[in-house]
């Protein structure tokens, strides 16, 4: 039978699959300085017999056959993502590839090096070359998928998410938070008048905020017998759903940075860790992208973690594992910062969202072709302005080269990032309707009944869904600003 043939398929790009991530995670932990070069090789290799397997032409054959299987609706499901991973694997030429692979390696090099000299002259023919790549790319993915060029790009993150359902809801927040930043900013103000911020003590022992983070871990559901906590120099989540590596980094002058990283990353694995096992050997049983990955670690990190009722149960915790004892007004005014600033990944999640949504829209006209690049300082500095008050025409380090995406070739890859903290804000406005006493479940330190709610209309789907169709069967609506923008008034708009 042909759906056998593509299980047994599953079985082996699983096993490959794995060691691809645990060498991948093993590399920014454990690895030896002196690894690398043999490292690379081992991967390229097996990335190498992923592609050639996972692309072999025979598979077309295997999909159309199994149409005509008798399958029951599980099998149907994975079917259909079997064809979806492999129309977008096989959509684009191998001379293609070659050719896209190379210039984004040569240009992430570049920009490492260029940005730190904030040199957008020698840069800018190296982006030139990546957006024109990038067109061709959008435009033979869109005629293989029957997509708008931009749509068949985020099609590869999260897919079934349209810029035509986006754009009108990131007008609604961007309305919204243009002049709500302002106000937030101005509440704030008015309560650190009333009580100046506290400072953080500065020091905390590297092997105390560990045992603190395994504590936080543990408490909000990550099976540490199937995952570990290691360093690295930007946290991450990886490994596999029954290993997860997941990392923070550390500082000893405050302890809420490494904290908050170990909470985001836990989020990202409890997903992992919850996905349904009897699919994990096909494209079904993977998350469905990268929207709601974040969605759940922002989950973790923004709705649980920035919480007031949580640190209700939290703040004994930091007590027992780095001697502080701190009141609910010592440390929410640190929990709850909020700042205009230049650098995105600094951004707090009040003033994060216009960060994304300039980036959404310059790479739509990027791709598009609306904008060229050697216009892009100027139109990032005119969003910048417009947005957050802030300049960037002469910093272009701080402008439109701070991030590695572009100059890799991720166009977009970006709104997933707010959309994530959107569908993060309507699951918990979900919950709450259906589980009023959560709060009073959190502020004990018990998870259970989050983590059962959010396992049953997330975690257990895998990619059963088109990414809105998963949010609307969970949450019972279609993407709304509303529930973020009520989110945020809540816990920023008054003092």
């Amino acid at each position: 039978m042909s759906f056998a043939k593509l299980d047994d398929l599953g079985h082996k790009l699983e096993a490959l699959e794995h060691a691809l991530a645990i060498l991948g995670a093993d590399e920014a932990t454990h690895m030896a300085v002196g690894g690398g070069e043999k490292r690379a090789e081992a991967m390229a290799a097996l990335a190498g017999m992923y592609h050639r397997q996972a692309a072999a032409p025979e598979i077309a054959d295997w999909i159309d056959a199994a149409k005509g299987e008798s399958l029951n609706d599980e099998q149907k499901a994975a079917l259909g993502e079997f064809e979806r991973h492999y129309t977008n694997l096989t959509c684009l030429p191998a001379e293609f590839v070659e050719r896209q692979t190379v210039a984004r390696m040569r240009s992430e090099q570049l920009w490492r090096d260029l940005r730190a000299k904030g040199d957008w002259s020698s840069f800018q023919p190296a982006l030139e070359g990546i957006v024109a790549l990038v067109r061709e790319e959008a435009a033979m993915r869109a005629d293989a998928l029957g997509l708008d060029p931009y749509d068949a790009l985020m099609e590869q993150y999260d897919p079934g998410n349209r810029a035509a359902g986006i754009t009108p809801v990131f007008a609604e927040l961007k309305t919204f938070l243009k002049g709500f930043v302002p106000k937030a900013l101005a509440a704030q103000q008015e309560r650190l008048a009333k009580r100046p911020l506290k400072p953080l003590s500065g020091t905390y022992a590297i092997d105390r905020q560990r045992e603190l983070g395994l504590a936080m871990m543990a408490a909000v559901g990550f099976d540490l017998t199937h995952g570990s906590l290691s360093v690295s120099h930007h946290p991450f989540c990886g490994g596999v759903p029954s290993d997860v590596r997941i990392t923070t980094r550390y500082r000893t002058d405050e302890f809420l940075s490494a904290m908050m990283g170990v909470l985001h990353e836990t989020g990202h694995a409890l997903y992992e860790q919850n996905l349904p096992q009897a699919w994990a050997h096909w494209p079904l049983g993977k998350a469905r992208g990268m929207a709601i990955h974040e969605s759940q670690s922002l989950f973790v990190e923004k709705q649980l973690g920035r919480n007031p009722a949580f640190w209700r149960w939290a703040l004994p915790i930091v007590e027992k594992h780095l001697g502080e004892d701190w009141s609910m007004d010592d440390i929410l005014p640190h929990i709850l910062h909020v700042e205009r600033g230049l650098i995105r990944v600094d951004a707090d999640e009040v003033t994060y969202p216009l960060h994304v949504i300039l980036r959404y829209e310059l790479e739509q006209d990027l791709v598009s072709g609306r904008l060229d690049v050697a216009d892009l300082p100027e139109a990032w500095d005119a969003g910048m302005r417009d947005y957050l008050g802030l300049s960037t025409i002469d910093n272009p380090a701080d402008g439109p080269m701070q991030d590695v995406h572009w100059p890799g070739g991720a166009f977009g890859y970006f709104p997933s990032y707010t959309l994530g903290a959107m569908m993060a804000a309507q699951q918990w406005a979900a919950l709450m309707r259906d589980r009023p006493q959560t709060n009073d479940d959190i502020a004990k330190g018990d998870f259970s009944s989050v983590n059962e709610w959010r396992r049953e209309r997330i975690w257990s789907q895998g990619s059963r869904w088109s990414t809105p169709g998963l949010l609307e069967r969970a949450t019972g609506e279609v993407l709304e600003a509303r529930h973020f923008i009520d989110h945020l008034e809540q816990r920023y708009g008054t003092a």
